[in-house]
């Protein structure tokens, strides 16, 4: 295996670690904040999720161009790292702290801090993947492959250990970052040796182009649908159909596994036949098969649906990563993908609030046309701009005539 195969499995190892560490919580959700001084109900659960991911959204394009702008990402990851491994120790510590009933804004808080950490490890990570040569769909979908691996184990794994006990995937979360932190040490920082600048100057110039917002948008709707699964599809799944938490996660799982295992030969596919096909269609028939798991009526139906859902989202996710490397300078590619985990963030947000909200008022079913449709609506609106884009990229990768 050449050095940048086993830097590329090495990042894509720790990429898998944070989704890991993250989706843990998800099965049993409702049972941990139970434990940690709040109702177990779907606000609750939906406040949990929402304080992380916030933190999220403020923080990714700041590591990224914090990255840039000192030329160095690795030490970088590691603090991020160790620091979301401290967030869930200190979670513990206050799940053991005696007036449990009055500590879940402390719960709370910590979730902000650990997120704003913990998303500096993954965005970076990411972002090194980003850095290796091989081609940008082949990387991203790399990326791609280790998020849906992360997830789909977190969730079986999450499922059975808060069936054991709802604060043992808190144990679980610790160990997983400290072994990011740890793993990422033994890869060269090949941050791209360009003319350092300011963080405020690389965000300006992010923000005067305005053909980012084309894969910001649809990284934005791609995570919404991954947040409205990771808490309404589980409380869906557990209270329709009556399943525990370990039913649940495998329920996930059904999603996570094919989102991952195809994540790399559909970004592969994306470097020979383009982003459009993938991009575009792929979000059609993505949200076609969210809305067809909502109208399932019944729990097999619905459980083998959520492997098509895996499959199409799987098209979609790494060609919209690779748009952005398409798109960004090799000195700016740190912010710029951070840019995308910001949209991506705020989407997972829109995921827990709008569809908890949507399922709350007015029930599941409403809560899957929302998101589906949302997704459909993407792809018809910004079918024009992919297209352009895919094509300016490729005659910008063709070779000149000389």
């Amino acid at each position: 295996m050449d050095s940048t195969n086993r830097e590329r499995m090495t990042l894509a190892l720790a990429v898998w670690g944070v989704l890991v560490s993250q989706v843990l919580l998800y099965p049993g959700v409702s049972d941990l904040v139970e434990r940690l001084g709040s109702s177990g109900d779907l606000s609750a659960g939906m406040l949990f999720l929402v304080a992380e991911f916030a933190a999220f959204v403020v923080f990714s394009s700041v590591w990224g161009a914090i990255s840039d702008t000192v030329g160095s990402r690795t030490w970088l990851i590691v603090i991020g790292a160790l620091g979301g491994a401290s967030s869930y120790l200190a979670l513990l510590a206050l799940a053991t702290m005696p007036g449990l009933d009055a500590t879940f804004g402390a719960v709370l808080v910590v979730r902000l801090l650990g997120g704003a950490m913990t998303i500096g490890a993954f965005s970076l990570s990411i972002t090194m993947l980003a850095d290796l040569a091989g081609g940008n769909g082949r990387n991203m979908g790399a990326a791609g492959i280790a998020i849906g691996l992360g997830a789909a184990l977190g969730s079986v794994v999450g499922g059975r250990l808060s069936t054991f006990d709802p604060l043992a995937p808190l144990y679980a979360a610790a160990a997983v970052l400290i072994f990011v932190a740890l793993i990422v040490t033994t890869v060269p920082d090949r941050t791209p040796d360009t003319t350092r600048v300011g963080i405020g100057t690389i965000l300006r110039k992010l923000a005067s182009r305005p053909a980012f917002a084309v894969p910001y948008a649809f990284g934005f709707i791609d995570r919404m649908t991954a947040g409205f699964f990771a808490l309404v599809g589980v409380f869906y799944f557990r209270e329709t159909f009556g399943v525990n938490a370990t039913v649940a996660g495998g329920v996930l799982a059904l999603f996570f596994v094919p989102f991952a295992l195809l994540q790399y030969p559909f970004g592969s596919l994306s470097d020979r036949v383009g982003r459009f096909t993938p991009v575009v269609v792929g979000s059609m028939l993505y949200g076609v098969s969210i809305i067809a798991v909502g109208l399932a009526p019944s729990f097999e139906l619905a459980a083998g649906l959520m492997v098509a859902v895996g499959v199409f989202g799987a098209l979609v996710a790494p060609a919209t990563m690779a748009l952005v490397t398409d798109l960004a300078p090799p000195g700016e590619r740190g912010a710029a993908l951070g840019g995308f985990n910001v949209f991506g963030s705020l989407g997972f947000l829109a995921g827990f609030v709008i569809g908890g909200v949507v399922a709350d008022m007015v029930g599941y079913l409403p809560s899957f046309l929302v998101v589906g449709f949302a997704e459909i609506a993407i792809a018809t609106v910004a079918l024009r701009a992919v297209r352009r884009l895919d094509r300016a990229e490729a005659a910008q990768s063709a070779p000149s005539a000389d």
